[in-house]
């Protein structure tokens, strides 16, 4: 619901510009991903598994260019579309993966992400499941670096606390028993959305206000 703009910030965390995209609808903004010429905004926030139009947005890099493209998408493991508190279909992670996207769900009901892929290019898909990661946690937020090859997402179990997965050597062709180190977030309640990888000790995260 909120308006349909991206923020550019400093290091400092001032805001230097907003770029905004009025024909937009901000229905439930969650990740950004990028690669070398497209970022692709993750419209995919689903918490009682009742949308039926989660979509990624692609629009260019070049801040002077704010036409954009959509990539519709479902997953077609989903029947029900009924209101659910233990949702399974909502998500908050998406990163870019060599010529795909990869959505890591939030998944309340069983406690675990499962990993959709899409392409990069306009249109409307069926997205494929290719694997899944046990973590006993929902996520809330994933990075990949393609030089370090490291995979990094964020979860909670209960809203309290919250934890940070490394997964090296990342690789779509070898998602079975895949080694996770987990270590906590020394940060307390609050309501940690994103992250972004700076080296392979260092991230940056952002939260949620708690009201």
């Amino acid at each position: 619901g909120n308006p349909p703009n991206l923020y550019y910030l400093d290091e400092d965390g001032e805001i230097l510009f907003r770029r905004m995209f009025n024909e937009l609808k901000n229905n439930d903004w969650e990740d950004l991903t990028a690669d070398e010429e497209y970022i692709y905004i993750a419209d995919i926030g689903n918490n009682f598994d009742t949308r039926e139009n989660l979509r990624i947005i692609k629009i260019p890099i070049n801040t002077e260019n704010n036409s954009y493209e959509l990539i519709n998408f479902y997953y077609p493991e989903q029947e029900d579309f009924g209101f659910k508190q233990q949702s399974m279909y909502d998500a908050e992670g998406l990163i870019s993966f060599e010529h795909n996207l990869l959505i890591f769900t939030k998944n309340r009901a069983k406690k675990i992400t499962e990993i959709y892929k899409l392409p990069k290019k306009a249109g409307n898909y069926k997205a494929e499941l290719i694997g899944k990661i046990n973590i006993e946690s929902i996520v809330t937020a994933a990075d990949y670096n393609k030089k370090l090859r490291l995979l990094v997402l964020t979860s909670t179990k209960d809203f309290n606390e919250y934890y940070i997965h490394k997964i090296k050597n990342f690789n779509i062709s070898k998602l079975k028993n895949l080694k996770t180190n987990t270590y906590k977030i020394p940060i307390g309640k609050t309501q940690v959305e994103s992250i972004k990888i700076i080296d392979k000790n260092n991230f940056w995260i952002t939260s949620e206000a708690e009201m």
